[in-house]
């Protein structure tokens, strides 16, 4: 963790920010937008661009990946100007549980992937770049997403240590467990081999 030097009140006001910057479920308003009805019905009933892909509709798909990338991103770049490096980290884990526990959707979100990504490319671009190119890499293989984020959130910590960033060891750690309890299900179908694929509509 980096040090704390920022007052109590101002993280409070930071981390109640960027929760409700990461809670914004911008798969249902893309979703809703486009036209293709109520995404929470659809395929996997995810809120993330994964499920959205499912739709058919790869422009909506790539608009819910950019947005809930980009409020991770968002959240950590204005906490570090308006605040400090230490509330740009607080801030980066919160708009990832904004997105996991979201208050309008009674606080059943999405499982994180995208935000957690953007957050670590705000946090340390060559640790995020990493993680996505593991991700990349693995779903070129498998064709799996589901697999390929749970390989790229473990390879996360192995990165921090070859890039020397042990500052964010522990808030990379908490994300990352998130990630691999909210595909328990998902786990469960990639170990008898009933996972969907990318791009699959079912």
């Amino acid at each position: 963790m980096p040090e704390i030097v920022t007052s109590l009140p101002l993280l409070l006001a930071t981390a109640a920010l960027a929760y409700l910057l990461g809670s914004i479920p911008f798969g249902l308003v893309i979703t809703k937008l486009f036209g293709l009805g109520d995404l929470r019905s659809i395929g996997s009933g995810n809120i993330g661009a994964t499920n959205v892909l499912r739709t058919g509709s790869k422009p909506a798909a790539l608009a819910t990946l950019l947005l809930d990338s980009g409020k991770g991103a968002i959240a950590v770049v204005l906490a570090r100007i308006l605040v400090g490096e230490d509330a740009a980290q607080l801030a980066g884990v919160m708009a990832f549980l904004g997105h996991l526990f979201p208050v309008w959707l009674g606080f059943k979100g999405g499982k994180g992937v995208a935000t957690y990504l953007g957050t670590l490319l705000a946090l340390s671009f060559p640790i995020g770049g990493a993680a996505c190119l593991t991700w990349a890499v693995t779903a070129a293989i498998f064709r799996i997403s589901s697999l390929s984020a749970l390989v790229a959130s473990a390879s996360i910590p192995i990165w921090l240590i070859v890039v020397g960033r042990m500052d964010l060891m522990v808030a990379c750690i908490a994300m990352g467990a998130l990630i691999w309890l909210r595909h328990t299900a998902n786990i469960k179908r990639i170990a008898n081999g009933t996972e969907a694929r990318i791009g699959s509509k079912s």
